[in-house]
C-alpha cells in the first residue's frame, strides 16, 4: 500500500522522536514539524485508521509493524542521501532539504544502486 509523502514524513518524525525521547505525543510532533495541533490530530487519525500507528489512552503514539517499516525506509533514505550530498560538497542545510524531497520520490531500485555505490560496491 502506497502512502502519501505527508504520511511518510509523520511516520519518520514519530520514529525520530521515539528514538530521541522514548514517548511521543501529538504535541511533540506538532512542535517538531512546526505544524498546528489540529493538522497533526487529523494526520494521526488517518495514520491510525490506516493501521500505521497506535494511540494509547494517555495519547502516546507508537508505530505498528507497517508504520515502522515505512518510517525506517524513509529515515534510511534521508540519512544516506543527506550524508552523501554533504560528502559531495553540498552545504548541510541544502543537503538536508534536498534529501527530504528525494527520499519520497526515488525508486527502490535507484536507492539500492546508490546505496551499493556509496558502500563501495558495484552499481549493477
Amino acid at each position: 500500500m502506497k502512502v502519501h509523502e505527508s504520511a511518510e514524513n509523520y511516520l519518520e518524525t514519530i520514529l525520530i522522536l521515539s528514538q530521541k525521547n522514548g514517548n511521543v505525543r501529538s504535541i511533540d510532533i506538532a512542535n517538531h514539524l512546526e505544524f498546528s495541533k489540529p493538522s497533526v490530530s487529523v494526520a494521526m487519525k488517518n495514520l491510525r485508521s490506516q493501521g500505521h500507528i497506535l494511540v494509547d489512552k494517555d495519547g502516546y503514539i507508537t508505530l505498528t509493524e507497517s508504520g515502522l517499516r515505512i518510517a525506517e525506509t524513509i529515515y534510511e533514505r534521508h540519512t544516506l542521501l543527506s550524508s552523501w550530498l554533504i560528502h559531495l560538497g553540498v552545504s548541510e542545510e541544502t543537503a538536508m532539504e534536498d534529501a527530504c524531497r528525494m527520499e519520497h520520490v526515488i525508486s527502490a531500485e535507484s536507492f539500492a544502486a546508490i546505496k551499493r555505490h556509496v558502500a563501495g560496491g558495484s552499481a549493477k
